[in-house]
């Protein structure tokens, strides 16, 4: 019997829920195909960009487009990298 550390089934659950949505999006007839862009969650946005949750989630309030699926939010990151530097120009 092989037992799985807490990291591993976290990574495990979130490649599983991955599929499933990418999979949802294709059967689902919804002009976004998951192939084009994968979708980020909180944590995998905020370490991309180098910041905590809480600034993420207050940009968030602010404006920071993204979009809630059973509970989860979610991100598509060239929709923040588009609004980040529209921020930045404007």
């Amino acid at each position: 019997m092989e037992i799985i550390n807490e990291q591993a089934l976290s990574q495990c659950i979130r490649n599983a829920l991955r599929a499933e949505l990418q999979e949802h999006f294709k059967t689902s007839g919804s002009p976004y195909r998951a192939e084009e862009e994968p979708l980020l969650s909180k944590q995998e946005l905020a370490a991309e960009l180098g910041v905590s949750l809480v600034t993420l989630s207050d940009w968030m309030k602010k404006g920071l487009p993204f979009f809630r699926l059973h509970r989860r939010v979610y991100f598509k990151k060239s929709e923040v990298l588009k609004i980040m530097q529209q921020d930045i120009t404007d």
